[in-house]
């Protein structure tokens, strides 16, 4: 996979100077690269215990996003995925440390315990007082000697951190430091492998699957499991970290791996919030980039059981970008909706057998989703199908509710339904063409003449013409043929959508942004949908 990088070689040191440019904050990095990559705070008071952790690169935003303020001292950073040297750890525990001393927070592997342990050796021989304490909050692999450390590490980082900056002394940092660590549980879950640089990805992650308890440098998770939705995949992840978490007040951190979207990490943070699998998880931190996996597309989630003590340690405020805090877990608060925008409810009436053309109607554009999307690739955002199916469903809901009995109130509140359900141009277009057309019928006009009359209203808005490769194109030859039956409209609304096709310069919609390649070939997805509404109305008509 092409990437964003100069060279592999440079990658992390590019990277850490690119950081410290942009930070804005009291950091520096010592003189050593490329074989000695440490970032330490510069307004560091030695009288205090420092704070120093690191691993390999490719976690961003830790370390390095963790150095400052009420959190870590110095950051020792190795190449991707690998271990920093002894002495370049060594370096950042005598960059920082005073008569206080120092805590090493090493995560549990091997490259990073021999490394961090000699040098902490090393350190004493100095004379510097230094402890050691190694995290092994992945519950992922019961029967591993000795569980691996992942994102559990932020807690420790925070807590241990926040009493540092009050002037504890070492043997209290470590002492709490350790406690985190012994009821700190945390497990991930992955649609996606991650791509290291300058080697290839590899794919052992099928489609409908996703890996479960895999390591944050790309190590085989303990099974693959389907997946269905973030529902359940939040479901599952909750029952594993069960019977590893005690009791008491709890404190979730929900881990972005490096791929998911800001979007499905919400949905995660939904479910996570809903959840009764454990109880009493009350704060949140995240959903954020806390402990990636450079690309990878998944999430992790580490709950904490705390005292108020705790708590307060985890709430002390710090001014790291990268930390988003530890805050209440509160239900969406809800206002009522201005004066105005309320929406007036029709007065419902039965016609059973309008009540079944319109769930036909429906059906045609939720089985098209994937087809429509698919076609949308080619002109557009991919979500024509989506955006129609997703209307079609809540109008197919709210059947009962509709005037059936009523075409012209039946066709305003079809226009009103879509106004609130739809959403983008295409939206704002047919509610527009559905309303003209109830108001054309009030008036006492013919149907076929009341659904030109919201063409008409639609092309007079929109500003699309016949030509323009848009729904248009396919709507207006069908209308014109519609007095000679539903069979020629579909014949002409076919001709029509296929036409687009052809059109490979488009004026109106996004398509208009999309170069001539792209679109040659391919029929407008809106044209599409309107040739396959009246396809389905002439065979069961």
């Amino acid at each position: 996979m092409t990437q964003f990088i100069n060279t592999k070689e440079a990658l992390v040191t590019e990277a850490i100077d690119g950081f410290l440019r942009t930070s804005g904050a009291h950091l520096a990095r010592l003189d050593g690269f490329p074989h000695i990559k440490v970032i330490v705070r510069e307004d560091w008071d030695k009288s205090k215990v420092a704070l120093v952790s690191g691993g390999g690169s490719g976690h961003e935003p830790a370390h390095v996003g963790y150095v400052g303020a009420g959190m870590l001292t110095a950051a020792v950073c190795g190449d991707v995925f690998a271990s920093p040297s002894v002495d370049a750890v060594l370096a950042g525990i005598l960059a920082v440390s005073g008569t206080a001393g120092c805590l090493l927070i090493v995560k549990n592997y091997t490259g990073d315990r021999l490394n961090f342990g000699l040098a902490a050796e090393r350190a004493r021989a100095y004379g510097i007082k230094v402890s050691m304490v190694i995290v092994d909050d992945d519950i992922a692999l019961p029967d591993l000697p000795q569980a691996r450390g992942v994102a559990g590490t932020l807690f420790v980082h925070k807590i241990a951190g926040a009493l540092a900056t009050s002037g504890a002394d070492l043997e209290t940092v470590t002492e709490a430091a350790q406690q985190v660590i012994a009821k700190v549980a945390s497990i991930g879950m992955s649609l996606d492998t991650c791509t290291v640089p300058g080697s290839p990805k590899e794919m052992r992650i099928q489609e409908g699957k996703a890996e479960l308890g895999l390591g944050i440098h790309g190590e085989s998770g303990v099974e693959l499991v389907d997946f269905t939705t973030a529902r359940d995949a939040m479901a599952i992840v909750l029952e594993r970290l069960k019977p590893n978490v005690g009791d008491g007040t709890k404190v979730a951190l929900l881990n972005n791996l490096g791929g998911a979207t800001p979007l499905e990490m919400s949905v995660l943070a939904e479910e996570l919030s809903k959840s009764d699998v454990i109880d009493n998880i009350h704060y949140l931190i995240g959903p954020a980039p806390l402990m990636t996996s450079l690309d990878m597309r998944g999430f992790s989630v580490s709950i904490l059981p705390v005292s108020p003590e705790g708590l307060a340690l985890l709430q002390t405020p710090v001014s790291l970008r990268s930390w988003p805090g530890c805050i209440d877990i509160e239900a969406p608060r809800i206002r009522p909706i201005p004066d105005g925008l309320t929406p007036i409810k029709p007065i419902p009436s039965k016609d059973p057998a309008m009540a079944q053309f319109i769930a036909r109607c429906c059906d045609v554009f939720i089985a098209a989703e994937v087809e429509l999307n698919a076609l949308d690739t080619h002109s557009g955002d991919g979500d024509t199908g989506a955006t129609l199916a997703g209307a079609s469903r809540a109008l197919k809901a709210s059947i009962d509710r509709l005037p059936l009995a009523d075409p012209t109130q039946l066709y305003r509140a079809i226009g009103l339904e879509l106004s609130q359900t739809m959403g983008g141009s295409s939206g704002v277009l047919l509610a527009i063409f559905f309303s003209a057309v109830g108001d054309a019928l009030s008036s006492g006009m013919p149907m076929v003449d009341a659904l030109k009359a919201g063409l008409l209203r639609v092309r007079e808005v929109g500003g699309a013409e016949p030509g323009d490769r848009t729904m248009i194109d396919a709507l207006t030859p069908a209308l014109d043929a519609l007095p000679n039956g539903v069979t020629h409209a579909a014949k002409a609304a076919r001709q029509g959508a296929d036409y687009t096709a052809e059109i490979v310069k488009a004026k109106a919609g996004r398509a208009s942004y999309i170069s001539k390649e792209r679109l040659r070939g391919y029929n407008d997805p809106g044209a599409e949908a309107v040739a396959l509404l009246f396809e389905n109305m002439s065979i069961t008509s």
